[in-house]
Order: C-alpha cells, then structure tokens, then sequence
C-alpha cells in the first residue's frame, strides 16, 4: 500500500480546487514517492487522473492501456467517467479515425476534439456520447523512453472547448508521469518474470547437464575452473571441491598432453575464438582415455568473454579404429608410394612399370616425347609427370588441346597474333609456345592438327622460333615439346594427312600408354584409390570394397579406359548408402566376342550404343556443370574445376560436343534481369 501521507496530500490536492497552469512539483514528487514505495499501478495513475481534474471545475480524465496486441485500447483508469461509456468504449481499436484516443494512439501524436457531436470521429460512439453528456475531448499518446505507444491519456468536458496553451501543457506534463509508472510496472513485471523464469531454467538447465554424457567445465575468461558437471565427476571420481581445484588438469590429464598443449590453450583463450585439442583424461579406472575437448566463448553486449564453456566428448575408439588403419595399411602405403603412386599414376603391373621406367629415363633430357594410346588412358598425367620430373620443373606446364580450337584460330592460339592481324584481333596477344618459354608445352591431340599448322610447328621444333600471326618478325623461344595422340599417326602419314617430317621429328622418344586391359592387375589399386577420393568428395564414408565388385571389374574389358572407370566408380559412389563400396552388374556385364545366335548383337554394336550411351551422360553432366559455373570454363570456380577434369580436356570436350558456352551466360544474364 502506499504511504498514507503521500495518499492524503494527493486526495487533498484532488478535492480543492486549482487555478495554477501547470503542476505543483510537491504534487508530482507525491505521484513519485508512489512509484517509489511500491503503490499499485492502479493506485498511481487514479491519482493522477485526480491531480490533473482539479486542476479545471467539470475536467474528467481517463488514462487507457495500449493491449499487447498493440491494436486495442483497454482503461487502465476512469474514475469519473460514465460507466455507460466506459463499457462502450473499453476495448477500441485504434485507427486514424477512432475517437480521440483511438485517433492518438495510431498517430503518435495528439488529438483534440472540441467538439464530440460534430467529428467525424466519433460518429460511432454519438449515442454513448449523447447519454454521457459528453462534449470535448483532448487525448495525448503516453510514449515510452524508447518510442512505442504505452496507452493515452485523455480530458474529457460536458461543453464544446478548444485547448488552451496551458491545457496542451498540462496534458502533456500528464502523459510523461503516466508514461513513468507504467514503465516502472511493466519493468518490475517482467524482471519479477524474468527473475522467476531464470530459477527455473537454471534448475532444469542443471539437470540436463548433468545428464549429458560428455564431460562440462565452465571456464571464467582467465581459464579457472568454476564448474563441472556430474558426468565428469562420475568418469573422474572426483568431488566437486577437487573438480574445480586449480591443479584439476595436471591431476586428470596425461602429462604429455599437458605440455603438449599448455602454449596453445594460453595462447587460444587470450584470442578469445573458438578452439579445440585432443587430450588423454584418467578415469577413476586408472586407465587414460582420448578426448576431444572443444571450447567455446561466452561473450556480453560489448563483445568481452565473460565464461568458457567446454566440452569433452570420448573419442577413444576412434582413435584406436585409426592406429589400426595406420597399421594395417603402412606396408602397403610403402609399397605405393615406392611403386604405384607415380604423381596421380596409380597401378604397380608391369605393362606400367616399363611406362614409369621410361619416364624416369627421359624426364631429365629435353628431348621431345611423342606420348600414344588409346582415349581415356592418361597421357595427360604422364606428360605432366616428365615436366615434373625435368629440370623445367620450376617453369610453365602450358597444355594445349589441338582438338578442342577451331582450325582457323588454332595458329593464333599456339603463336599469337598482332592487333589487326586478323577481325577481332583488337590487341596484341601471346600464344602458347611464348607462354611456355623455359618450361614444357604439351600437345594433346596433335593428330587434328591441319597441314598448316603442321608446316609451322615443324619450324618451331627446327628452328626453335615462330612468327606471331600478321607479323614478320621470328621469336626465339626455348621450349621442350611434349605430344599426345590416340590416332595411329603412321597410318596418318601412309593417308598423306600428317606429315612425315613433323612425325619423326616428334617422334624422338615415343612412350606407348597401355589400354586398361593390358594392366588388370591394377584395377583393385585404382579402384581403392578412385573410390576414396570420390568418397571423400561427395562426403562419404566408405570402407570397404566387396571381392565380387573387384572381380566384376577385373572381368569387364574397360573400352573407355581409365576414364570410363573414373565415370562407374564415381556413379557408384554416388548410390552408394553404406560403408560398403558396390556397383550394379548391368554395368559392366562382359561383351562377347562371338554372336551366339541371329539376335545377338555385334560386339562393335554394343560398344557404338555403350559409347552413343555414355556420351550422352557426359555431355549432360558438362551442360550442368557449364550451367551452375555461368559458363565458365577454367579456374578454381570454372566448371572444369567441378567436374574434376583439366580445362584443356573440357574445352576439348565442349567442342567435340558442339555446346555454345555462351549461352549458359546469356541464360544467367535473363534470370538476373528477371
């Protein structure tokens, strides 16, 4: 209750009449004083209400409460008016055209009425008001500190009046104290709330985590320990005295780990970001156990950490699954690694080992290599295994598909040009061979090379110059030749469409890639191999590999070579739903040589449809790459980049195919303009 002195100078204020303009400061310091000793909010704003009606003979005043819904208006006091029109009006929705208060509220600023009969306003109360003997009325919005609409307080008259300058005032000086006490109500509300609701919580929020089976510590910003949950206590044996004695992690925590870690946490807590280590914590067992403790900072308004919570979640038999994997697999690694593993060249049989031999041999020479065999085969990866190998190592690896650049560009790419060489030769621009000077050019697809190109290339590799397209000047370059076909190229000097000087001259060391099928005994090696890192790629975990899925492709004849194989075991990977690595046998059934009967098809029939058939695939998965990248073709963001191919072989492809690039950026161009 409030303070009866404060009560009767009020009540005595309210019953004597006032001809001052503006609020007694001994009035408002009472009103205040109630706030201050706990009266009811009720008690408060009635007092105002009264303090203000004495202030004009006939003045009655009404202060509503803004609902929660912050649409409706609900009376918080009114202890003048009409119970008639109260009922009437209790609950208004506010608007732009509601009454006074109703108007007020939605405005955000005052309105005075002088007249209630007359306004537009009021056309749906005339009757309440009419029974009421009500005429004027000045309502105000009651704001918070912080802008929003706590309610309105309104003066009512029972004669037509239009506000004064005073009266203005002393609406507003009324509004600003109503507007006090409610925010020191609903403040005392809610914290009393809030206070109630963080008991609760903290006592739930105990139970749960003493519940969790993870080891919780809550850290103060220097690191002392402050709690630790029960499940550590359990693991540990300890009391929760002992838990968070400052020796606790010298007392559970293996002296290795300990020292091995001591710089990095002093150093991650002084930073103040997220950490984590691994560390070995002793059960009340007597036995060590891996951990992986995560830390994580608390931080307040102003971005300072004011608690370290930390977690530690047993990890031992992870870590014993990985020794055991480290283990069983270090004889073998050793062995691919001294072997196999050539760069990316996976495979130990001897059809490969004679291939690596003569890589070894010819890497450190300059001497040009002339690399054979069928589509799918790698050449790529052994070319770029002689530079990397050669004392050009350090220099540019510049790699050019000749099949996949239109032949009438194809003398610029490999030399440049000059500006006006040519329409559209805008500029002056390098080409390959200049690009490559010191290093290693590689040319893929050298057998669609045209009879011009072939005449200048022959020069390049005579004379060790070139001249730029449109222009007469020769430029020296210092570049070792690397090339590469799938095309029988003596067959192609027999036909007349490849020159037999350029061939020889090519020709000076030839190493012959092996097809698949002459290197089976690779096959589980690179299928192991392929499997994990497309595994790896789409986010699986796939440990094992059936002896049935091995032998399925040991006995299936592989036509597109190793990157047929890449293009199953990607596939495969990608329907796989467990940790065991399977593909379907419709896949890779065998193809029979012999036609068993007038229905079967022919081998080389198979095959046209099994190539018509993965084309297709191909060339749908390079259109969406080409679709998500914006057609973009090279870099770390380009499609080939996601395809997981090198450019020179998507560009390659792109062309074989016949697909526009361009217009995967003019469809990106729409959907942004759209």
């Amino acid at each position: 209750m409030a303070n009866v002195n404060t009560l009767r100078n009020l009540q005595a204020l309210s019953s004597s009449p006032s001809s001052a303009q503006t609020l007694p400061s001994e009035a408002v310091l009472d009103a205040l004083k109630m706030m201050l000793i706990g009266a009811s909010l009720t008690e408060v704003l009635t007092s105002i209400t009264r303090l203000i009606e004495a202030h004009s003979e006939g003045m009655l005043c009404s202060i509503f409460l803004l609902d929660q819904d912050g649409l409706h208006l609900r009376y918080g006091v009114a202890p003048q008016l009409p119970q008639a029109y109260q009922a009437a009006t209790d609950g208004t929705c506010i608007g732009p055209n509601v009454g006074s208060c109703g108007a007020a509220a939605y405005l955000r600023q005052p309105v005075f009425v002088s007249d209630i009969l007359s306004h537009p306003n009021w056309t749906n109360f005339r009757s309440v008001v009419l029974q009421s003997g009500l005429r004027a009325a000045w309502s105000t919005p009651i704001m918070s500190h912080d802008g929003k609409v706590l309610g309105t307080f309104c003066m009512y008259y029972r004669e037509v009046r239009h506000p004064e300058t005073h009266d203005i005032q002393l609406i507003d000086y009324a509004s600003r104290i109503a507007g006090i006490a409610i925010e020191r109500e609903r403040s005392r509300s809610a914290l009393t709330l809030a206070f109630e609701n963080v008991q609760k919580s903290e006592a739930q929020l105990r139970q749960i985590v003493d519940a969790i089976r993870q080891g919780i510590v809550i850290l103060d910003p220097e690191g002392t320990i402050l709690y630790a949950n029960q499940w550590l206590l359990d693991y540990t044996g300890l009391r929760i005295e002992e838990a968070i004695a400052p020796n606790l992690r010298t007392r559970i925590f293996h002296p290795e780990d300990v020292a091995r870690v001591q710089d990095e946490r002093h150093d991650a807590l002084s930073r103040g970001l997220p950490f984590e280590n691994e560390q070995r914590a002793l059960g009340k067992d007597g036995k060590y156990r891996w951990f992986l403790i995560l830390y994580n900072p608390l931080r307040d308004e102003h971005g300072s950490v004011i608690r370290w919570y930390v977690t530690g979640t047993d990890i031992e038999d992870r870590k014993q699954a990985e020794q055991r994997v480290r283990n069983e697999n270090l004889a073998l690694r050793e062995e691919i690694d001294r072997s196999s593993m050539y760069e990316a060249i996976v495979g130990s049989s001897g059809a490969l080992r004679r291939v690596i031999l003569q890589i070894d041999k010819v890497a450190p020479t300059d001497s040009t290599v002339l690399i054979s065999g069928e589509t799918g085969t790698g050449k790529e990866l052994i070319a770029s295994a002689i530079h990397k190998r050669s004392k050009r190592s350090a220099k540019a690896f510049i790699r050019v598909n000749c099949a996949a650049i239109p032949p009438s560009l194809i003398a610029s790419e490999l030399f440049g040009h000059e500006k006006g060489a040519f329409t559209g030769a805008t500029q002056r621009r390098v080409g390959r061979f200049e690009a490559a000077d010191g290093g290693t050019i590689f040319l893929d697809e050298i057998g669609d090379l045209s009879s011009e190109v072939q005449i200048a290339l022959l020069r390049v590799l005579q004379e060790r110059e070139f001249e730029r397209v449109g222009s007469s000047q020769p430029i020296s370059v210092d570049v070792r030749v690397l090339a590469a076909t799938n095309r029988n190229l003596d067959a192609a000097v027999s036909a007349g469409t490849f020159r037999e000087d350029l061939f020889y001259r090519l020709n000076v060391f030839p190493i012959r890639v092996p097809s698949l099928r002459e290197r089976k005994d690779d096959i589980p090696l690179l299928v192991e191999y392929l499997v994990e890192r497309y595994a790896k790629r789409a986010g699986k975990r796939i440990s094992h590999i059936k002896k049935k899925t091995l032998d399925l492709f040991q006995a299936y004849d592989w036509p597109g070579n190793i990157r047929e194989l890449q293009n199953v075991v990607e596939r495969a990977v990608i329907l796989c739903d467990g940790e065991t690595f399977s593909v379907d046998e419709v896949w890779l059934q065998r193809k029979s040589t012999e036609l068993s009967g007038p229905l079967q098809v022919s081998r080389a029939g198979i095959l046209a449809a099994d190539k018509i058939e993965f084309a297709d695939r191909e060339r749908k998965a390079i259109e969406a790459a080409l679709a998500e990248c914006q057609g973009r073709v090279s870099g770390p963001h380009g499609a080939a980049a996601k395809l997981g191919i090198p450019h020179q072989t998507l560009e390659s492809k792109i062309a074989s195919f016949g697909i526009d690039k361009r217009r995967f950026k003019a469809l990106n161009s729409k959907r942004r303009s759209a």
